[in-house]
């Protein structure tokens, strides 16, 4: 072992060594070691000047180094300012429209830091003409100026749906804003029709959401195009949950976590069993016609009252007094949830689209995009379906503290076991 010594040795004498003629160097004075660890001042703006045929999508891509950006200006060649915004992130400012096609624009960027040095940067560059390329077809299930349940998911739809390699960029054009904040995460349906936004606990009633989904123009794989830029600002209303027991046949009613009400309901029969899972009211009907010929175990067409969906399949809660014998006891519907007149009349004045229903025990579980289904799988499960990477300090309130869920309304994946 007399070797490992000496090896010992001869690092601590050469440490030593080192620190000793450190010793004899003239010492820094503070100014001199700010200006020493000072990073050089750079700045670079995209896209690069002269650049031809640019989406009309584009955004003004900002890196900085050594200090941060203190100015955007972005005009036309009429010399008209565009409005824009930053990312969070800072790494570009997203005009808050669409450019123009066949159109010159200038941007303008000057970053600074804290010595009082700056740097300006500009670049020209010209937008495509319109594009001959097929669109995909957007459908943002998100409308302006409502109110919504707790579990609204912001939905974005998709036709045909988003090819794997083309969905971070389509994600990184959808945004979401809350107030007060409350962020969350995307995350897509394995054949990429549908992308759902949600944070990792309900939405905070009297929370405001401001949703855009920036994809007109935005170049989707190899031959397609985005439709459309839309968006809305809505609001989120009482917390309210439905929750079905197959076992027992009652719904019972929450609201802010207190039970309101139980509901006797007859579900579907075997040959036509409802799903097992979460998921959230989509469509409220004072009247509608369910027509279901031409379809598996269908054939029939009947008015009803009061009907609220939510599976696309056709899984309804709604007015049955054929069934109020059978509510209670006996599944007889084709997947939907029937409940007494009385019943559904008074539903429909306690919910709201995007409250979340809970069924349990019956004899086949929820499929995934059958419905608004972003709260039938764990926030872990959820963010595995994100484009891009997801923060991970976004996680769900640890259990009983003021952000956690209302009972009555617990996020996860739901036991599992489709209307009329």
């Amino acid at each position: 072992m007399e070797w490992r010594r000496r090896i010992r040795l001869s690092a601590v004498t050469m440490t030593a060594t080192a620190l000793a003629l450190g010793g004899c160097t003239a010492e820094r004075t503070p100014e001199k070691k700010e200006a020493a660890a000072r990073v050089p001042l750079d700045l670079t703006v995209t896209p690069a000047d002269r650049t031809r045929d640019v989406p009309i999508s584009a955004e003004v891509g900002i890196a900085v180094r050594g200090g941060k950006v203190k100015e955007v200006r972005i005009r036309d060649d009429k010399g008209t300012q565009v409005r824009a915004e930053p990312r969070e992130d800072g790494t570009a400012w997203v005009p808050a429209a669409p450019l123009a096609h066949r159109r010159t624009y200038t941007a303008e960027v000057t970053a600074g830091n804290d010595a009082g040095e700056t740097a300006t940067r500009s670049t020209t560059f010209t937008t495509a003409a319109k594009s001959n390329a097929s669109a995909i077809t957007s459908t943002l299930y998100f409308a302006g100026n409502r109110t919504y349940g707790t579990a609204m998911p912001v939905t974005v739809a998709f036709d045909p749906p988003i090819p794997k390699d083309a969905r971070d960029e389509v994600q990184r054009r959808l945004f979401v804003r809350t107030d007060p904040p409350q962020p969350g995460a995307w995350s897509w349906l394995e054949d990429g029709s549908q992308v759902y936004y949600r944070a990792p606990d309900f939405w905070r009633p009297g929370t405001s959401i401001s949703v855009r989904s920036a994809l007109e123009g935005l170049p989707i794989g190899r031959n397609r195009v985005g439709d459309a830029d839309r968006r809305a600002t809505s609001q989120i209303g009482r917390q309210v949950a439905l929750e079905i027991d197959n076992a027992t046949k009652q719904m019972s009613v929450f609201q802010d976590g207190r039970l309101l009400r139980r509901i006797p309901v007859s579900l579907g029969k075997p040959s036509t069993p409802s799903s097992s899972g979460r998921m959230v009211i989509m469509e409220k009907h004072e009247r509608t016609t369910f027509d279901t010929r031409g379809e598996p175990n269908g054939g029939y067409v009947v008015d009803v009252d009061d009907a609220q969906r939510y599976t696309w399949g056709g899984e309804f809660i709604h007015s049955a007094p054929w069934s109020e014998g059978d509510q209670g006891n006996t599944n007889v519907s084709h997947g939907c949830a029937n409940v007494s007149a009385s019943a559904a009349d008074w539903l429909m004045g306690i919910t709201q689209v995007g409250d979340l229903i809970t069924v349990k025990g019956t004899e086949v579980p929820l499929q995934p995009g059958n419905g608004w289904t972003a709260w039938n799988v764990g926030w872990e499960e959820f963010v595995k379906g994100s484009a891009l990477p997801v923060p991970g300090n976004l996680r769900p309130a640890p259990t009983g503290s003021p952000a956690a869920p209302a009972a009555g309304a617990t996020p996860g994946p739901a036991s599992t076991g489709s209307g009329g």
